[in-house]
Order: C-alpha cells, then structure tokens, then sequence
C-alpha cells in the first residue's frame, strides 16, 4: 500500500472522472526520498517503500496464508457495519479486504477503495470488475490528503498503513473532514516487536503513538479488539460525536 509523488494527466482525469463520491482507502507513503526510508520525527512515517510493482504486491498481499493471521473476516465483522454504509478502505493496495466490506454494507453500500498509486489503482478497478463488487469506487489519492467527499464515509479503514502516512497531522485533518457527524477510524497495524510476519520492529508505530496522535487529531478511543495476533487493532470516533448521543464501536453514520 503506497502513495505516489507524480499525479500524471491520465491519474488527474482518473480522479475527476470519480470525484463526485468516489474515494478509497489509501495506503500513504508521502514524501519518500527512496525505498526504505524511515524518519521518526512527529507526525512523519517509519517507512518509505514503493508499491509500484502489482505482481510483487498481490503476491505478498493476497497470500492465502495471510488469513490465518489477518482474519479478515473477524476483522470486518468487528466493525459493526451496516447496510448501506459508505466504507473508505486507506490503502486499499490490491483489494484485499473489498469483498469482506462488499458483503458487510450490501448492494446499496459504497467502499472507496483508495491507494496513492496510480497502478494499484487501475488494479483495483480491474479486479472490481473481475470480481463484479459494483459498490467499490477506486479512488487515487494524492500524499497529503485522501481526496474523499466531505461529510460522506462512515468508516475509514486503515490496515497497516497508518506508519506510511506522512505529516499525520495535517493527513487527519482532512481525513477527519471526511467523516460522517457519527464517523469512526479504525486503526491495523503492526505490535512493534519482533514478529514472523509484517516489516522490522523500526519500520513499526507504537500503539499508544498513535493513540496519542489521534487524541490530539480530536478522536477518541472506542474499541479495542483482541483478535489479531500481530497487530493492534484500535477503533475511533470525532470527539464531537458525543453530543449526537453516539456510544461504543458499531455507530451508524448519516446518509
């Protein structure tokens, strides 16, 4: 899941053609210099990495061994979405969980289905229509900001992308501009500590970082999973919600 530096014509004219309510989740790694880069500074990425290459990626992402440790299934019933929701999956890289957030929102539902490269993508319109999941709208993103129609999605899902994203402050800003008044982030990524799966332990975001930077963002802590053996699972609503009587995890947005 990455983002890309060049917005080419053809990516622009990409983006306006589905601009009006299309958007997907984006798996964000701005400002990279080079493969591999890390940088610890706040709010800045622990890993640059280009995603360029769909062959190397869907080998990797789409293992069909990966679900015996990413659960996909639990993952997304953990969500407590409802029919016809709008879903942003951030970083959607090659689709991996869009049929799972097809089944969850239902034929009247949408998933946004977004990524900053342009090749992930148009890869991700393919296997849509391979796959036939009307609901899914690719969206290309931009490195600063998910290009998502404001007031719209319910859910943004964010599965070990969140230490790629740059300049998370201003990202969550706009993220957060996003969201529905009942809107919730819900946050995947890896336990910093050694592990047999996922990137080194200093590509890595603590679990109380991003707590912290999401808290300063103006979202609040609602759900805490326990169901994946190598990775935090951290749910969050705006702050304000409190005052629409919204409670919990599994909050229904507005339409």
């Amino acid at each position: 899941m990455a983002l890309t530096f060049d917005l080419t014509l053809a990516a622009k004219k990409l983006l306006a053609a589905t601009a009006l309510g299309s958007v997907t989740i984006l798996a964000s790694c701005a400002y990279a210099e080079k493969d591999g880069q890390h940088q610890y500074e706040a709010g800045r990425a622990t890993s640059h990495r280009s995603f360029a290459d769909v062959a190397k990626w869907s080998s990797v992402f789409d293992d069909p061994k990966r679900a015996e440790w990413q659960k996909p299934a639990e993952m997304v019933a953990a969500l407590n979405l409802k029919r016809g929701q709008t879903v942003a999956d951030l970083g959607a890289g090659t689709g991996y969980f869009l049929r799972h957030l097809c089944n969850a929102i239902g034929d009247h539902g949408t998933v946004f289905a977004v990524d900053v490269e342009a090749s992930l993508v148009a890869h991700l319109r393919t296997r849509a229509d391979q796959e036939e999941l009307e609901q899914v709208v690719p969206v290309l993103a931009s490195f600063d900001r998910p290009r998502l129609p404001p007031g719209r999605t319910d859910l943004v899902l964010i599965v070990d992308t969140f230490h790629h994203l740059d300049h998370r402050p201003h990202y969550l800003e706009k993220l957060k501009q996003a969201l529905t008044p009942l809107g919730r982030v819900a946050i995947v990524d890896w336990l910093k500590k050694p592990l047999p799966e996922g990137p080194p332990p200093d590509h890595k975001i603590e679990r109380s970082k991003v707590v912290t930077e999401m808290t300063a963002a103006g979202f609040e802590l609602v759900d805490s999973p326990d169901i994946l053996p190598y990775q935090y699972f951290l749910i969050f609503r705006k702050a304000e919600a409190r005052t629409w009587g919204a409670t919990g995890g599994g909050l229904q947005g507005q339409h």
